[in-house]
Order: structure tokens, then sequence, then C-alpha cells
């Protein structure tokens, strides 16, 4: 007789694009059938954050997880690079994660010279501390640069995923000392189908989601 699929929270997960929607679907398809995902998307939370900084959304991100949570949902997860560590920060009663920081460890475990690359700049500062702040958890030095990909994010917002990620893929095929390239955002993931270079080009969804799977099945009710 098969084994019953390990019970598990909903996870929800916050989106500033939809696009990511299908993304962590296939994935959680993929690695973590029966996983229940309820997506929830905010353009608007990202907008603001560029424009005023990560911490001006604070108390609508306060309102949207607690809904969440309200909802049903055992485990959060912003998929938002920008406002990632405003959400981790985030107290709603339930484990609220951000789906860069286990790609932000597996690069410091690469090697210590760490190159970021992003396609909003507002993404930059963050994904570059929370590298840091991998590396001192870790016990490990680090040195982290951090680049723009220009005019790939014009193009992902219109629409154009695969320009944007043949954009990126360039720029990192043009990183040279580097023992682990991290893309900044989720939406970057797709441009690891073009790269060329022989530096591991990490990206977040796969260990994000892996994470919240994880972080379900602990805050799944016994019986």
């Amino acid at each position: 007789m098969p084994a019953r699929p390990a019970r598990s929270a909903p996870v929800a997960l916050l989106h500033t694009s939809p696009a990511h929607i299908p993304v962590f679907d296939a994935l959680r398809d993929a690695d973590h059938p029966g996983l229940e995902l309820r997506h929830l998307v905010d353009e608007e939370l990202l907008a603001r954050a560029r424009r005023e900084g990560p911490d001006a959304v604070a108390g609508e991100l306060r309102a949207m997880l607690a809904g969440a949570v309200a909802e049903g949902a055992g485990v959060v997860l912003c998929t938002c690079s920008t406002i990632g560590a405003v959400a981790e920060r985030t107290d709603v009663g339930v484990p609220v994660l951000r789906v860069d920081r286990p790609m932000a460890a597996a690069a410091v475990a690469a090697g210590p010279r760490v190159v970021v690359l992003a396609t909003v700049a507002s993404t930059l500062e963050p994904t570059v501390a929370l590298v840091e702040e991998e590396a001192r958890r870790a016990g490990r030095p680090v040195e982290v640069r951090a680049a723009l990909v220009e005019r790939a994010w014009a193009l992902f917002e219109a629409g154009d995923t695969d320009g944007c990620a043949k954009l990126v893929a360039e720029a990192a095929d043009a990183v040279t000392d580097a023992d682990a390239i991290v893309l900044a955002q989720a939406s970057m993931t797709s441009a690891g189908r073009f790269t060329t270079t022989s530096v591991p080009v990490l990206s977040s969804p796969r260990p994000g989601l892996a994470a919240a799977a994880r972080a379900a099945h602990a805050a799944a009710p016994a019986g």
C-alpha cells in the first residue's frame, strides 16, 4: 500500500508579479506534490517600495499577511526580494520566510567571492545585506559585488521574459573571479537556461519553496 503524503499546513505566497504563480506551481508539482499553495499578488507593493523604500510598505504587508493567516495559512513565503526583509520581520503568528535566504546561504557556502545581479535597483542593497548576513551566520568571509542588469526589467514588464532572461544570462556570463552568481529576483530564474559560464548561477524559487515546504510540514496539525 503506497505511503500517504506527509501532512502540511497551507503556504501563502506573497508575490509582486503574477508571473511568479506558474513558476511556483510547477515547482510544487515537481518537488512537493500535495502541498497547498495560496497565491497573493500585489504589484503596487514593489512599485511603492521602489519609490519610497521597503519600510514604506510595512503596514500594508502586515495587513496582507495577517489576512492570509486568518484564512488558514500556516506559513508565508515572500517571493519579492526587495521587500523580503520587511516581510521576514513581520510577526503574524506563523513562520514568514523570504524566498532568497536559502539561495544566499548556498552562495556563501560556494566560496567567498559572490556576485549579485539584479534587474531592479531596489533589490541590490537588500540582497547584498542578506548574503553578508548569511556569511556572518556561517562564520565565513565574503566579498560581495553587485551589478544592475540594465534594460532587463523593462523587458520583463513588457512581457518579454525570454528577452529579459537573455540579458541577465549575458551579464552572468561576463562575470569573472567569482565563486557564485546570485540572481537576486525570482523573476530572473529562467536566465539559467541561457547561461554558459562555469560559475554556479543560483536562483531562489526552488530552494525557497523547499524551505517553506519544510516549515509547512512542521506546522501541520497532528493527527
